[in-house]
């Protein structure tokens, strides 16, 4: 087996992490799925993992080892099965002179997730590839993707000043230019992190699109937290054109994300339900940066933070219970306070509501799609699926602005 071969020779070689071979590793993930690796590779990937020292040096290749290995360790979850740890998302909590390059960092990384999807469908299209070969889609449905994947990283291309690059007049010849681009400007740092972050646990051929879709909504998400604590930290402050900007960023930031979800559609349900199977204990209810969201606006009431849905991400559940505010919160104090003036509310009111709107329009396409996908049937992850949807779509993202006024 080749990747026990490479794996033998670079120890025998110094064991030197920066010359790991992660390309051959990944090969073999793909060539059975995540689920059905071999054992043997399995353990000496374990064995590796333990005699590998903790150390900035190899830091990369112990969280890669964690992520191939979570279900050997019986970590595996949502984290894991989409790697975030590997793709190095935006944080939280920037400092001001990082906000404007953690904006940049999240398109060049959206760009590269879905220029990498479109690129897959391409290579199999054209026989470059016979990567994940069960239930290929068919020749109207792969278009369709173009299509869609183009309208999806249009906003971020054209904040990037290369909005020529998505021609739907042309989108097979449109994609291949535009994925030729995304990787000649690519560092290797940059290539190396989209190789190991695509483990599927199966060979079904759309879960491949399912990843990178989902990998996208979390790399806007992460931003998005980042947005809305910058919110909180200029409403607290006074700073109301601030806050009115961040909220604006990041209701331009869903609402250019949201033909991910039609993308997302592209998917054929009998391909969702067989790769599925193996994703038990992974679910979007364990998104971290979705719950920084949601607390970072308002602060959940007991229920909710009680729910699954937060005990799901015990660190923001910890956050929450050790008093985080939120943008509710703040606009209240600055109103009883006295630091906004009637035009800084009404702006703040504005902003606030098409924010709202524009996440809990979010949030009933969630619901659509996955009902779609899953019919009746559980969520992963030990969920209810799509009747746990179904109650938390109406979740308020805010209470109505005008208590503020009262507060």
């Amino acid at each position: 087996m080749q990747a026990l071969h490479e794996l033998k020779n670079w120890l025998s070689a110094g064991a030197d992490p920066d010359a790991f071979p992660y390309e051959t590793v990944v090969a073999e993930f793909h060539r059975t799925g995540k689920q059905f690796v071999a054992d043997d590779v399995f353990v000496l990937l374990d064995w590796i993992r333990a005699v590998t020292p903790r150390s900035a040096e190899t830091r990369l290749l112990r969280d890669f080892l964690d992520v191939a290995l979570d279900k050997r360790d019986g970590r595996y979850d949502y984290q894991s099965y989409l790697a975030l740890n590997l793709l190095r998302l935006p944080t939280v909590e920037p400092t001001d002179d990082q906000r404007v390059d953690l904006r940049r960092q999240h398109d060049r990384l959206y760009v590269h997730l879905i220029a990498d999807a479109l690129a897959f469908e391409l290579a199999v299209e054209t026989g470059m590839t016979d990567l994940l070969p069960l239930q290929r889609p068919g020749p109207e449905r792969v278009a369709k993707r173009y299509r869609l994947g183009l309208r999806a990283v249009s906003a971020a291309l054209a904040r990037q000043g290369r909005s020529a690059m998505t021609d739907l007049a042309e989108p097979a010849a449109a994609v291949a230019a535009m994925h030729d681009a995304v990787v000649a400007d690519q560092s290797p740092t940059e290539r190396r992190a989209l190789l190991i972050g695509m483990l599927p646990v199966y060979v079904v051929h759309d879960e491949y699109l399912f990843i990178r879709v989902l990998q996208a909504y979390e790399a806007t998400f992460a931003l998005l937290a980042a947005e809305v604590q910058a919110t909180v930290e200029a409403l607290t402050v006074g700073h109301a054109e601030a806050a009115a900007e961040q909220l604006a960023y990041g209701r331009e930031l869903l609402n250019s994300a949201a033909p991910l979800f039609s993308l997302m559609a592209t998917m054929q349900p009998k391909s969702f339900r067989a790769f599925r199977v193996y994703t038990e204990g992974a679910s979007a209810i364990q998104s971290r940066s979705y719950k920084l969201v949601e607390s970072l606006c308002r602060s959940p009431e007991e229920p909710r933070l009680s729910s699954a849905a937060y005990l799901s991400v015990p660190e923001v559940r910890d956050r929450v219970l050790a008093g985080q505010p939120s943008v509710e919160h703040a606009y209240h104090e600055a109103s009883r306070l006295g630091r906004l003036c009637e035009p800084d509310r009404l702006l703040l009111e504005t902003r606030m509501g098409e924010f709202a709107n524009a996440l809990t329009q979010w949030r009933q396409t969630h619901y659509r799609i996955a009902s779609r996908m899953l019919d009746t049937r559980m969520g992963t992850g030990y969920t209810e699926g799509t009747p746990y949807l179904a109650v938390t779509r109406s979740i308020p993202v805010f209470t109505p602005a005008g208590n503020a006024r009262r507060a």
